[in-house]
């Protein structure tokens, strides 16, 4: 009876091992298995698991006739497989408001004034009225920015006869064919002048483009202190800021072509 009882022992002691060996092997396909459905994301398919997306030399030669996807899915009514449908990603333009110069834009608002002393136009004056009409010709550039500043600046444009057909380097600085303000030889199709005077300063298609972001932001500026501008001080705030942009950009060397 021992012996009988000591052989039943071995027999379900081997039979306990067998069924724990099948366990762990189940366990790792059941494993195995998470991994390759956890990796299989629209974005990064599993190509194990979709052969439609491999190559067609990865993929091997498919016997029997088969029908093109795009008609089939047609003429079934059914639906793309989402996992080649990845979108693209969109790209959107995102703002926020500066909170320093938020303030120093409410605090002129309350009490608008064209005086450089409040800090508002102190910073804008020092960022990008100064730097934007810095040319080379510094005298004629001090007339050129106290005639904006007196909103008393006229802008010409110069009649096609009137340009002459000379050579460049025999043109004197100030003809049609030389920036007053820049001293470069250029196709000036512009002139100014400065209040009443009589005098006219031929000027490039860039520095036409630095005095106008200027004088735009100067129209702008007096239409809120004589209270034509009705809006909330935010987009208030950004259309200063995106006429502070067009000074940078003007700046910068960025114009539009003249027609």
């Amino acid at each position: 009876m021992v012996r009988e009882a000591n052989m039943k022992q071995a027999a379900s002691e081997k039979q306990l091992k067998e069924a724990r060996g099948k366990i762990d092997m189940l366990q790792a396909e059941v494993t195995a298995l998470k991994t390759l459905v956890i990796t299989s994301t629209p974005a990064s398919p599993n190509r194990e698991l979709h052969p439609q997306l491999l190559s067609p030399t990865k993929a091997g030669p498919r016997k029997g006739h088969s029908r093109h996807k795009s008609t089939s899915s047609a003429l079934l009514g059914s639906e793309p497989d989402p996992l080649l449908c990845v979108p693209e990603p969109v790209l959107k333009g995102k703002k926020e408001v500066d909170t320093t110069l938020f303030a120093e834009f409410q605090a002129w608002r309350e009490s608008p004034t064209l005086d450089k002393t409040s800090p508002f136009l102190e910073r804008v004056y020092r960022e990008d009225v100064g730097p934007c009409l810095d040319f080379t010709t510094q005298e004629l550039s001090a007339l050129v920015r106290a005639a904006v500043e007196d909103n008393t600046l006229t802008i010409e444009p110069v009649a096609p006869q009137t340009l002459p057909a000379v050579k460049v380097a025999a043109v004197e600085c100030g003809s049609a064919n030389t920036c007053a303000l820049s001293g470069l030889a250029r196709t000036c199709r512009h002139r100014i002048r400065l209040g009443d005077s009589d005098s006219h300063y031929y000027i490039s298609p860039s520095s036409r483009a630095r005095i106008t972001a200027v004088c735009n932001f100067f129209t702008y500026i007096r239409y809120i202190q004589q209270g034509l501008v009705r809006q909330d001080a935010e987009p208030m705030f950004w259309e200063v800021t995106r006429l502070r942009k067009e000074m940078s950009l003007a700046k910068l060397g960025f114009f539009p072509q003249e027609v």
